[in-house]
C-alpha cells in the first residue's frame, strides 16, 4: 500500500489497517512454516507495509497531541 493512500485515512482507519496487515502477516508466517508459501517476498512486503502504516499513524497521533 502506498503512503499517499495511508495518509488519506484517519487515525481509526490506520489502526484497523495495521491490525489487518498484522493478521495477514501472521497468516503468511503460518503458510511459510507449513511449507505452503510459494512467494516468500510477500512476508517482506507486508512487514514493510505494517511499518509504513505505523509510522504514519504515529505522525498523525503526534499531530493531534500537539493540537490539544
Amino acid at each position: 500500500m502506498k503512503a499517499a493512500e495511508l495518509r488519506q485515512k484517519d487515525v481509526a482507519g490506520l489502526q484497523t489497517e495495521v491490525k489487518e496487515l498484522q493478521k495477514a502477516h501472521f497468516g503468511l508466517r503460518m503458510q511459510k512454516a507449513t511449507q505452503q508459501l510459494n512467494n516468500t517476498a510477500t512476508l517482506r512486503i507486508t512487514r514493510r507495509d505494517i511499518a509504513r502504516a505505523k509510522t504514519i499513524l504515529a505522525e498523525k497521533q503526534a499531530a493531534e497531541a500537539s493540537k490539544a
